[in-house]
């Protein structure tokens, strides 16, 4: 039987505000594989949750998007705003896990390092 996708809620506690509101979490080998592959945009206020991953590829992608670099007790170590697509993101070792999340929401929330 296939798993039902799961979604979480992204929020910065630091400035208490809303990143995505409907993030699918990509926890299995697979859904960590497609991750964004095949969309043509995100969805205001959605968003995938990689994990674990510390860094990412948009070979395939066909639109621009952020990333949020998050360690095991899920602060941000790291950003990287308008990330376009055939590129490929320098490992951040101390991440655990990544989000990728339409473009201008590290703006739009205030989210910093």
């Amino acid at each position: 039987m296939a798993q039902r996708d799961r979604y979480v809620f992204v929020y910065n506690k630091t400035k208490e505000t809303f990143l995505a509101f409907r993030v699918k979490i990509a926890d299995s080998i697979f859904t960590r594989l497609i991750g964004l592959l095949g969309r043509r945009s995100l969805t205001p206020d959605s968003g995938v949750w990689i994990c674990p991953a510390n860094a990412i590829h948009t070979v395939g992608m066909l639109f621009s998007f952020d990333l949020v670099l998050i360690d095991k007790d899920f602060k941000v170590v790291g950003l990287r705003e308008m990330i376009r697509p055939f590129k490929i993101t320098r490992p951040n070792f101390r991440a655990e896990s990544v989000l990728e999340l339409p473009s201008h929401s590290i703006f739009k929330s205030r989210t910093e390092v």
